[in-house]
This record gives structure tokens, C-alpha cells and sequence, in this order.
């Protein structure tokens, strides 16, 4: 046991050193979004060496259990002869079966007459052989069928609900892994209650496993001594497991255990079927049964070491939120300097001086995906700021570019492009975001634009030839994303108009409030593709402004912050940010070779980021691979 404990107590910075990683409906802590890797293969160790007895040293005096059984056997005897439970075989099965209920799940089972209970057989119907056993286990534990030590193993039924009444039903939605939740139980009524027989209320210690349900199969619990006493059915989702003279905690421990939940994992893999633990799955299933002496010790160790597991993940949780907020403090600091940034320059030389201080503490700061995603949206606030690239003097007048565009916009009136639209009123003081350098503009996206406009709404279909059709999870990320779009013909009355031009920018004017208002360029080939009518093209001057660089600032924090989310209306259950406020939404406007060169240098940075963001992946893919070993390794020992 010490190389055990020294798995578990010299690596504790492997264990925290994966970074966090979406759970699963399954398992303990499932249920929060996101958990450290390495603590949640810790957990799934300390379980799975419990149910193997490698976790607690055996002792030699424990009476052994194959004794347990004895006196398992003899009790569910007497409870067949008292009536209390019936006699009936089940058929021994895999552990899950697909499709279908089990309304004939089976109460309980056993293989022996009441008087002279024999021996555990191994192999044949009641045993288990060498072949089906899933590991080895100490001396003095026994393999049994699940069905062999417990009194009363069946599916609930369906129950007549009412609205309130002193009788609780336990759905799967109650089973949680951290416990009993009364508060999601409904109610049956007292004619349907008196139906039930009395084996079917629910006892403290029973454990209630989730038979059915996408995310919750699988998901067990024990019922605690309740203050109380209400009666308590279980539902058709709900198997309930009542075992006899062991300890109940051990058994939702095995269930918990990697062993038993890995399999429910594969076989609900690939599959849209109904999956299922029927009742005589759960019966026939092996079960590791120590002594009793043992299991007292296992469950005592499995509770310290689940608690140290919980202190870990919440001191790394905290440190990461303490991690988050300093990140954000002084990535804060560069958006209100008053200088330049220039996060390119070597440590220690030139630039802002809060940038200095970012730079001499990089490798510390910039640790997680978090951490670089906010630095990201830090460069493109800076660039639309004039914060990025110094601005020079040489550099032609903003207003001539965005008089030339005003040229560009009356030729598309009088050509029949585009109709002409009332003047838009212009840019208040009052309501300008942030200060920008005296040779840039805040303009209105209406009056720096040539026009803007919805896509079609005809339906699409998926076919070989036709016209790819954008829509909304097209746009990620600030691009737009190409191949595999459904098609309309292309001879409709919307195109040819209605065409897609490299660097057009589509703008997502409905969705759920998070996403409504993305941008995102797109850079795919003139005339190949269009766009759905719940997307508005933005076209800008190729020649007098940079399009790459309105979708850099339209994706920059502030203009979702002071543009979009003041502007968002609710319709029919989705967001929407309509054309209309689209024109009247403002951006700064610097002047075009500095367009050119905050676009460069932006697309320099991110590149970088990317990169960064890439090496932490393969870091901690590379940590999630130790923790795995070192977890094969300590089962295989």
C-alpha cells in the first residue's frame, strides 16, 4: 500500500497541473460544467482501487466474506419464509441492454431452497467463473451476483401524479451523485399510494441507481436517514437496490467506481437508441464484496480522500478565479494608458510601461486558454483605441478617405445599385465610447459604409449543384466559415444581386443574446456564394478603407458592450439587433494606411496567441496522458 500512497501523495502537482476539462453526467462532482482533469482521474483512482482492495491494507483477523455471505444467504432465507420477499429466478445478462422498458424487472432472486442455504457456487447460474470475473481480488472477498446480497432489487413503476400530497416520487432527476434531492420530486395521490406494496416504499439505505434517461444513466445515490420519514416511491426510471447486512455506501461506491461506469460510457457510445439497466442486469451483475471490517475501512478512506480531492479542486479553483482577475486588472491597465502599447518589443525596452510590467511576468500570466482568449480581445480593443500602432503625421487625411467613400456611395445611387437613404444624423459627443487620437473620426456605420442589406429567406436544400447559403453558425470567431452550406437554384430573383464579393462582412442580426451581433468577413471567391435573410451584408470600400479592419473593430469588446447589447430586442424567443440600429452603431475611424497597418499588426499578434494557445494544449494533453498512466499504473499494481 505505500506505493499507493505515495501515487497519491507525492504527485498532488500532477494531479493539478491538467488544466480544466468538460464532465460528464457521470461520476462524482458530475453535474458542475467543468472540473481539473488530473483531480477527476484522481477520483475515478480512489474509486476504482476501493472496489479492487488496493486502497486499505487487508488484515489477516477480519473475518473473511465469504462468513458476510453465510449470513446474507440465512437472512434473505428467513425474509422468503416470513413472506416478506419472493423466491424468483432471473436470467444472468450483460450489464446493459438497449431499447424497450422492463416492466417484468424481477423482485428478487435466489438459487436456494429456505431451509439449508449452500455455499456460493463459482460459476453455473448463481456464480460467477473464473472467465466472468472483471479483476482479482484479495484474499477474503468474494465475487457474487449483485442479486445474491440484496433483498429487494426492482425498477419503480409509473406513477399517477397529483399536484401536492404527502406522498413523494423519486424521479431520476433526484438521484444526484452528491446526495438525495427532495426538492425535484413530484407527488402521487393517496388512492395510487395504497396500490403499492409495501416492498416498494423506499428505506433508508436503500440505493437508487438511474436506469434510463440521455445524462443522468447510471447516476446513483443512497438514502440518508431523513428527519422526517416521508414515504417515498421510486419511479420507472429509478432501479432501487435494498442490500442485506453489508454497508450500502459500499455499493454506491463500486457503482460510482470507473469499473461499472465505463461500461454504461461505451455502450451508450454511437448510438441514438434507447439505453437501459434493466432490472435482471442489475441482479446478474458480479459484485466485489469484502469484509465487513474492510468495507468499513474502504468507505472511511474513500470520505478522507474525496475531501482532500474537493479541498484541491476548490484551492485551484480559487487560485485560477484569483489568476483571472489579476490577468484582467492588468490587461485593464493598457487600455487606459495614455500611451502606445508595444507588446512586440523586447522586455525591458521602449515601450508603454504597463505594458513592461504584462511582459516581465508573461510566462506567469498568460497560462491558460482563458488568460490568452482575454489578452486577444485586450489587442483588438487597444488597435481600435490608437493604442496599438503609433499614429503618423504623413498619413492622408481620414476625412478624404471617407469623402472618397461618399463618392463611391452617390455612383451606386445614380447607377440604380442601391436606393438613396434619409441622412443619418451625426455622432453625439455624449455617447462616444473612449477617447481616440485627434486625426482619426467616430462615424456611424451607415455613413462609413456603401450600404448594407438582408440576405434571402428562400428555403435551402441539401444538394449537389446551387448556391451555398451562409447563415448564423457560419460566423466564428470574426471569420466566416466555408464548405458544406446548403444550396438554392441558382436561377432566383435574388441573384445575381444578393452575391457574395471578397471582404463583405456579414453580421448576425438574430440569435441568442450572447451571439446576435457577430461579424465576420468573409474571403471566399466573388459570385460563389450568398447569405439567409437572418444575415445583413456590410459592404465597404475596397479602395478608401480597409473592410478587415471594421471587422476587427466590430468585433473588439466595446462595440459589443456600448453597440450591441444596449440595442438588443427579444422576438419571438430570440434576440435581434435589426438593420435600422446596425447603420446607426459607431466606430472609430482612423486614417486608411493606418487601417493597413493596425490590421497587420493585429493579425501578427493573434497569430501569436495562437500560437501560445497551441503549446498550452499540447502541455496539457501531454499532463492528461500522465495522469492516465499514472492511473493504469496504480490499478495494474
Amino acid at each position: 500500500m505505500s506505493a499507493i500512497h505515495e501515487l497519491l501523495t507525492e504527485h498532488l502537482d500532477l494531479w493539478t497541473a491538467a488544466d480544466t476539462a468538460k464532465k460528464s453526467g457521470r461520476g462524482r462532482g458530475a453535474g458542475t460544467a467543468a472540473g481539473v482533469y488530473g483531480i477527476k482521474k484522481l477520483r475515478e483512482l480512489i474509486l476504482e482501487l476501493a472496489v479492487r482492495g488496493k486502497l486499505v491494507p487487508q488484515d489477516a483477523n477480519d473475518e473473511p466474506a465469504s462468513e458476510l455471505l453465510k449470513r446474507i444467504q440465512a437472512e434473505k432465507a428467513k425474509l422468503i419464509a416470513e413472506g416478506k420477499i419472493k423466491n424468483s429466478k432471473s436470467p444472468l445478462t450483460p450489464l446493459l441492454q438497449r431499447g424497450g422498458s422492463n416492466s417484468t424487472a424481477v423482485t428478487a432472486t435466489t438459487s436456494t431452497s429456505t431451509s439449508n442455504p449452500p455455499p456460493f457456487a463459482k460459476g453455473g447460474p448463481g456464480g460467477i467463473s473464473d472467465e466472468q470475473q472483471p479483476f482479482e481480488l484479495p484474499q477474503g472477498w468474494e465475487w457474487v451476483r449483485l442479486g445474491e446480497v440484496c433483498s429487494y432489487i426492482q425498477r419503480g413503476k409509473g406513477p399517477v401524479y397529483t399536484d401536492k400530497s404527502d406522498y413523494s416520487v423519486i424521479s431520476q432527476k433526484c438521484v444526484r451523485w452528491t446526495g438525495l434531492d427532495l426538492s425535484q420530486a413530484r407527488f402521487i395521490d393517496s388512492d395510487s399510494i395504497h396500490k403499492y406494496e409495501a416492498i416498494r416504499m423506499l428505506c433508508e439505505g436503500d440505493v437508487l441507481w438511474n436506469s434510463t434517461g440521455t445524462g443522468t444513466i447510471g447516476r446513483a445515490c443512497v438514502i440518508p436517514e431523513l428527519e422526517h420519514k416521508p414515504i417515498l416511491v421510486a419511479d420507472s426510471h429509478v432501479t432501487v437496490i435494498r442490500p442485506i447486512a453489508f454497508l450500502s455506501v459500499f455499493l454506491w461506491r463500486w457503482i460510482q467506481s470507473p469499473s461499472v461506469q465505463s461500461k454504461i460510457e461505451s455502450a451508450a457510445s454511437g448510438t441514438t437508441n434507447q439505453i437501459e439497466l434493466n432490472t435482471s442486469t442489475v441482479i446478474s451483475h458480479p459484485f466485489p464484496l469484502p469484509p465487513l471490517a474492510e468495507q468499513h475501512r474502504i468507505v472511511a478512506k474513500v470520505d478522507e480522500l474525496m475531501a482532500l480531492c474537493d479541498q484541491l479542486e476548490t484551492q485551484h479553483n480559487n487560485a485560477a478565479e484569483a489568476h483571472e482577475k489579476l490577468v484582467s486588472h492588468l490587461l485593464g491597465t493598457l487600455t487606459q494608458s495614455q500611451k502606445t502599447v508595444s507588446p512586440l518589443c523586447k522586455r525591458g525596452a521602449g515601450g508603454d510601461l504597463d505594458w513592461q510590467r504584462i511582459a516581465a511576468h508573461f510566462d506567469t500570466l498568460f497560462t491558460t486558454q482563458a488568460s490568452i482568449d482575454a489578452l486577444k480581445q485586450t489587442l483588438l480593443q487597444l488597435a481600435v483605441m490608437g493604442k496599438l500602432e503609433p499614429q503618423n503625421p504623413n498619413d492622408e487625411s481620414v476625412d478624404e478617405s471617407l469623402a472618397l467613400i461618399q463618392s463611391e456611395r452617390a455612383f451606386l445611387i445614380k447607377t440604380g445599385r442601391i436606393r438613396k437613404e434619409k441622412p443619418l444624423t451625426q455622432v453625439s459627443l455624449d455617447n462616444i465610447p473612449f477617447q481616440i487620437p485627434d486625426d482619426w473620426r467616430w462615424k456611424k456605420i451607415g455613413d462609413t459604409a456603401l450600404f448594407t442589406e438582408y440576405g434571402i429567406s428562400l428555403q435551402t436544400f441539401d444538394t449537389e449543384n446551387g448556391v451555398p447559403v451562409l447563415k448564423m453558425g457560419d460566423i466564428q470567431n470574426g471569420q466566416v466559415l466555408l464548405g458544406g452550406q446548403k444550396k438554392v437554384p441558382e436561377l432566383i430573383d435574388e441573384l445575381p444581386a444578393l452575391y457574395l464579393d471578397k471582404y463583405d462582412l456579414l453580421y448576425n442580426r438574430t440569435n441568442s443574446a450572447d451571439l446576435v451581433g457577430k461579424t465576420g468577413i468573409y474571403l471566399g471567391n466573388d459570385f460563389e456564394y450568398t447569405f439567409a435573410s437572418y444575415l445583413i451584408r456590410i459592404r465597404f470600400s475596397k479602395i478608401s478603407s480597409n473592410p478587415e479592419y471594421f471587422n476587427l473593430a466590430m468585433n473588439a469588446p466595446f462595440f459589443r458592450d456600448t453597440q450591441i447589447s444596449p440595442c438588443i430586442t427579444q422576438q419571438c424567443g430570440q434576440a435581434n439587433v435589426n438593420g435600422t440600429m446596425l447603420k446607426n452603431m459607431i466606430v472609430p475611424i482612423p486614417p486608411l494606411a493606418e487601417q493597413h497597418r493596425i490590421v497587420a499588426k493585429v493579425e501578427e499578434l493573434m497569430a501569436l496567441c495562437d500560437q501560445l494557445k497551441a503549446r498550452l494544449a499540447a502541455a496539457n494533453q501531454l499532463q492528461q496522458k500522465l495522469a492516465d498512466g499514472m492511473v493504469e499504473r496504480a490499478i495494474m499494481s
